[in-house]
């Protein structure tokens, strides 16, 4: 959840924290575009095998827990809160991990930062949802994210989302299909379905409020046409017309979509209807994806 503002805690001094875990954070990694492997290898050893990228790694729980059960993997987490990255380098550093590293970045600094067919991994654990429409391009999920993706990526490579927002997983569906993304699964319970991912900071307080988490895993297809893309930007882009007919079957309100939940309840109680959709597309663009599963 890199992109949510992290509350300072108390007596917390974030350059002095930065400064002393600093070997597990790169500042300059623009240096290391297409050598990653062979630059970050310990001394005496031979250069990683994968290199995997944890977008948005928040607080570097699921970022550390990997890369302690894969030693042969170097894991890469960006995040551009500070704070996250002062937390996730401390993690490192406490653990001795030589094949982790944070970078202060945004997805938008990819293409300066990896080489064409370096990475074998994205994972993007419990991103922002961005609900709104007008804030859709900023969803890691969106196409004009996952067409920046496609050559970073080696063969093979895939992207892996887990959310605990329903209407963001059903949105990146429709998104995945524009970018011609192959899907590999899709889940409405992750940690029922692939119990071999750890579980993140957010994940754990959140699933002591009952959410479940949903998740997509892709693999790049053929080069997606003009037209596909187009369909994916013509997507409905407000996740709120993702939300279920009933809302009383919710038993837990997505971050950001509280608001959205109580107005369309307070409509139905005065016997409104909900707000139509700007258009059909979204579903019918979902039920595509999950044909090609």
């Amino acid at each position: 959840m890199g992109a949510v503002h992290v509350r300072t805690p108390k007596n917390f001094v974030l350059e002095e924290r930065l400064e002393r875990y600093a070997d597990a954070i790169e500042t300059s990694p623009e240096n290391y575009a297409g050598r990653w492997r062979e630059a970050c290898t310990p001394a005496g050893g031979k250069p990683f095998a994968r290199l995997h990228l944890d977008l948005g790694c928040g607080k570097g729980t699921y970022l550390v827990e990997r890369a302690r059960r894969e030693p042969d993997t170097l894991f890469i987490g960006m995040d551009q809160e500070p704070i996250c990255i002062a937390y996730a380098a401390q993690k490192i550093c406490e653990q001795e991990l030589p094949n982790a590293l944070v970078l202060p970045r945004s997805a938008a600094s990819l293409p300066q930062l990896f080489a064409a067919g370096e990475l074998d991994a994205i994972t993007i654990n419990f991103p922002t949802p961005q609900p709104k429409a007008k804030y859709a391009k900023k969803r890691l999920v969106h196409v004009d994210h996952l067409m920046l993706y496609r050559p970073l990526f080696a063969a093979g490579a895939t992207v892996t989302l887990r959310t605990d927002s329903k209407p963001l997983r059903d949105y990146a569906l429709g998104q995945f299909a524009a970018a011609d993304y192959d899907t590999l699964w899709v889940s409405d319970d992750v940690r029922r379905d692939h119990p071999a991912h750890p579980e993140t900071e957010y994940e754990c307080r959140t699933r002591e409020m009952g959410a479940v988490v949903y998740g997509i895993c892709a693999t790049p297809g053929v080069e997606p046409t003009e037209e596909q893309l187009a369909a994916g930007r013509a997507q409905e882009q407000s996740l709120a017309c993702y939300l279920p007919d009933d809302l009383d079957e919710l038993t837990y309100v997505p971050l950001g979509m509280e608001e959205a939940v109580e107005n369309f309840k307070n409509r139905a109680r005065k016997g409104k209807k909900r707000l139509p959709q700007e258009s059909q597309g979204p579903l019918m663009v979902a039920a595509s994806a999950n044909k090609r599963k």
